[in-house]
């Protein structure tokens, strides 16, 4: 198109020349000549620079088409990490209420474990102070009610109960476990434990006890016999074990030491049939 406006041009130009005068002088044919190659070296240029132009916009073209690729992808990107936010958010926020349910029952379990417990040691207390007053006239001859552990204690040393080597109870000790019986009949729910034990001192000749266990075994057996058969206390509450020489008060240097490790301790403790439920629960 501008080389046609230009060719228009250079005739209009030579047309006026002849208009105004039959010969052109080659001065003015020259200018005309130089013009026209002027106005066809200003089309090439417009020429190049168009083609640029539109090679520039054909890449702008496509680095938008690109852009707005990349904006969809990170769009979809976006939409799936939010979707996926949510999910989390609603699934920690159900986790979360049902942590604080579990929470809230362990709570009350423990505060109905914590009451069992209030209950079993007022009960213990109350237990030895029963026994104390009862068996008050056996302290000094070596018998003690103490509680440890939410039991009753009752250690009976073995002067108070049989003579040297014997596993036959004499009349004092007799009188001792049956005030002992006395209380424990008014306390039916309470579970006894009867344990024997010994110094470390090796028996001998004592026929048929071979040695410390057979010893705390056999004097264990004759205090729950004396207080089922005579006393009446039912069987099915007692349990005698034997300890031997392994569970010492004291040290077995001295003979002080010694006698106090020669004992019957009776182990009276309440029963927890209600706390064993909630710990099943």
């Amino acid at each position: 198109m501008m080389k046609r406006i230009a060719l228009f041009l250079t005739i209009g130009l030579l047309a006026s020349a002849f208009s105004s005068c039959v010969v052109l002088s080659p001065k003015k044919y020259k200018a005309l000549l130089a013009r026209q190659d002027s106005l066809n070296t200003g089309w090439s240029g417009s020429q190049q620079s168009n083609a640029s132009l539109e090679k520039t916009i054909a890449k702008l073209k496509q680095d938008t088409a690109d852009l707005y690729g990349r904006l969809n992808e990170l769009q979809g990107k976006y939409d799936e990490v939010g979707g996926n936010y949510a999910k989390l958010k609603s699934n920690s926020s159900s986790e979360i209420s049902k942590l604080s349910d579990d929470l809230k029952k362990r709570e009350q379990r423990l505060k109905e474990v914590e009451e069992v417990l209030r209950k079993r040691d007022e009960a213990s207390n109350q237990l030895k102070e029963k026994l104390q007053q009862a068996l008050l006239g056996f302290s000094k001859s070596g018998l003690t009610v103490e509680m440890k552990n939410g039991n009753v204690y009752v250690s009976l040393t073995d002067k108070l109960l049989f003579p040297s080597g014997s596993i036959v109870i004499d009349e004092k000790g007799k009188q001792a476990l049956t005030q002992l019986a006395k209380v424990l009949k008014e306390q039916p729910e309470i579970i006894i434990a009867v344990e024997g034990h010994t110094d470390s001192q090796k028996i001998n000749n004592l026929g048929q006890i071979k040695d410390n266990w057979d010893l705390s075994v056999l004097r264990s057996t004759s205090v729950v016999r004396f207080l089922t058969e005579t006393e009446k206390v039912p069987g099915v509450r007692l349990t005698a074990t034997g300890k031997g020489e392994f569970q010492p008060l004291e040290a077995n240097t001295t003979p002080e030491g010694r006698s106090k490790n020669r004992r019957i301790e009776i182990v009276l403790s309440p029963k927890l049939d209600e706390l064993y439920e909630l710990i099943k629960k």
